[in-house]
């Protein structure tokens, strides 16, 4: 029940996040932080894929949490507060920029691997 209850939150401030790091309020390092956490959360492609055992749940479990856990401390609290509040009547929005980012991520590790396996001589 508690890790239900864990999910939702980190869910909700998620989305609390991308709210944040479109306010004009929020400090400039806090919405960098915010927006970097909310777009790899909000992302439909992972970073680790998660056929990857154990690797591929490492991401979800610690990346995102201790992302929020940054932001949480550069961001006011009343104004998370507010931001946490209008998350809850927001539908969870996507981040086409995002998966974008991490689709490159994979092509530029795809390019690099091909080329030093390329170089390698026989």
């Amino acid at each position: 029940m508690r890790i239900g209850i864990w999910a939702r939150s980190l869910k909700r401030d998620v989305v609390a996040l991308w709210i944040a790091s479109r306010d004009r309020r929020t400090p400039l390092a806090a919405k960098l932080v915010a927006g970097a956490v909310a777009a790899y959360a909000l992302s439909p492609i992972d970073l680790i894929p998660d056929v990857i055992p154990l690797l591929g749940q490492l991401d979800d479990l610690l990346i995102v949490p201790l992302g929020i856990m940054l932001a949480l401390r550069l961001i006011p609290a009343p104004l998370m507060q507010e931001f946490r509040e209008a998350a809850l009547s927001r539908s969870r929005p996507r981040s086409s920029v995002a998966a974008a980012a991490v689709i490159g991520i994979w092509i530029l590790g795809a390019a690099l691997l091909a080329m030093v396996w390329l170089r390698q001589e026989p």
